[in-house]
């Protein structure tokens, strides 16, 4: 856990918060950020976070019932926030950062002009529980994350809930599973990965139907195979699988430049926690990886 006292948010907060500069993700890296909601408590911390805000961002935050409905919304547009702005060279300011959707609502960034300065290629994605709030960043290609409780429980029998959204093949995988426990923890996994994936198109669920692609991920390989007659679906993308001892997280990007289908590369990942303006620490860095066990992952929540 990373240190949280009162002194240190007090030296924080004295003077005018900010950011350290942030170098910008290599080519075929992503920069994995995430903050622990049940680690950030202190009012005073809350309300500036609050401050960075659009005023728009702020409304809908107040608006949401729920004290820890409303934290995790507030982390994840600060998170957003704090985390673009680290790779501005201090340009630009979190609460001075613009945004725009695409056609399908995937939020996008809208740059300023700033003193003949050029901005990067930023993309980005949110995702996040109730336990946890993540964001990752890449240059030049799209990129989709999601983040899943390993605890999660469906409300719906598991199978009969996969034959819904999931393709013929990942419901016979899942269904040659007899253990109930590694059945549900398969069931999770191919859940972020396919949300991963959808959300890196950039084109939403209604768009690109989770039972018109089929993500594999055995061996080790995590790769995308999408049906003869889908459209707007691709298979030029790269995967990694992260676990916890409380969470899964998959991450997908965009295989710039490369041939479809072609699954010799794997994301370069780095990981780091944060609670903004108060502390930051890398937890893994510049790995080659598709799947990451718990072992490795141990120290992210």
């Amino acid at each position: 856990m990373l240190p949280f006292s009162r002194e240190i948010l007090a030296r924080k907060l004295f003077t005018a918060p900010s950011l350290d500069c942030h170098p910008l993700p290599c080519p075929r890296e992503a920069h994995f950020w995430y903050v622990v909601p049940d680690e950030v408590n202190c009012e005073s911390l809350l309300n500036q976070y609050l401050k960075i805000l659009s005023p728009c961002e702020r409304q809908a935050v107040l608006r949401i019932n729920g004290a820890k409905q409303q934290k995790g919304a507030l982390l994840a547009r600060t998170l957003v926030r704090t985390t673009l702005s680290r790779y501005t060279q201090s340009k630009i300011k979190p609460q001075s950062l613009r945004f725009s959707k695409n056609t399908y609502g995937k939020p996008q960034l809208v740059w300023q002009d700033e003193d003949g300065w050029v901005p990067p290629c930023l993309h980005f994605n949110i995702s996040h529980t109730s336990s946890l709030v993540a964001c990752a960043v890449t240059v030049d290609v799209q990129v989709g994350i999601d983040v899943e409780d390993k605890r999660r429980r469906l409300r719906n029998e598991l199978l009969s809930f996969a034959r819904r959204f999931f393709s013929p093949n990942e419901v016979e995988f899942l269904h040659g599973l007899t253990d109930p426990v590694t059945q549900q923890q398969e069931f999770i996994k191919l859940w972020t990965l396919k949300e991963a994936y959808v959300k890196a198109l950039g084109r939403g669920f209604s768009a690109a139907p989770f039972r018109n692609f089929t993500v594999r991920h055995q061996a080790s390989k995590i790769a995308v195979e999408v049906h003869s007659d889908s459209e707007n679906l691709t298979e030029n993308w790269q995967f990694a699988l992260l676990e916890s001892p409380h969470h899964y997280a998959s991450i997908c990007t965009e295989k710039k430049g490369e041939k479809e289908g072609d699954g010799n590369e794997s994301i370069k990942l780095k990981v780091l926690k944060t609670i903004p303006f108060v502390e930051d620490e890398c937890i893994l860095e510049n790995d080659t990886i598709e799947v990451v066990t718990g072992a490795v992952w141990s120290r992210l929540s």
